[in-house]
């Protein structure tokens, strides 16, 4: 199959499967004629990817899922090893994001007259709060250390 007609089964960009390739995660096609031919088994690698790539696996991790194991690691062995660590980075991303909405939901209540007014507000609050949070740090740890 020409890498048009593998594109469109996949509903991907030529230009993807082009850098898919550049980027190690498909093998160099056989070229004939200087034109890039594929067998039918690239239709279910090039699934693969797409199903890592939507989990939110870089080109990176993805690469090393297909390639950065041992022949005889299974697919579930491979998935479950970078899953765990991805889902670290999404518990942290969620955790950004939900202080995210709340700084935009909180529709910015302020009755400063002016930025610098509002700013020098913000500053000393800022730095109650951190005073505030590094004591509890503190606390949690000697409680930790008496335990």
């Amino acid at each position: 199959m020409s890498i048009g007609e593998v594109a469109r089964i996949c509903g991907l960009a030529p230009s993807a499967i082009r850098y898919y390739e550049k980027a190690g995660l498909l093998p160099r096609a056989v070229r004939v004629s200087r034109q890039r031919r594929y067998d039918a088994h690239m239709i279910g690698r090039l699934r693969l990817l797409q199903v890592a790539r939507e989990a939110g696996f870089s080109i990176a991790e993805t690469r090393t899922f297909v390639s950065g194991f041992s022949a005889t690691t299974p697919p579930a062995v491979r998935w479950r090893s970078l899953a765990q660590r991805k889902l670290v980075e999404i518990e942290t991303r969620i955790g950004q994001l939900q202080r995210m909405q709340t700084l935009l939901t909180s529709s910015f209540h302020c009755r400063c007259l002016s930025i610098e007014d509002c700013a020098r507000l913000i500053g000393s609050a800022t730095t109650v709060d951190s005073a505030t949070r590094e004591k509890r740090s503190a606390k949690a740890r000697r409680r930790s250390r008496s335990a």
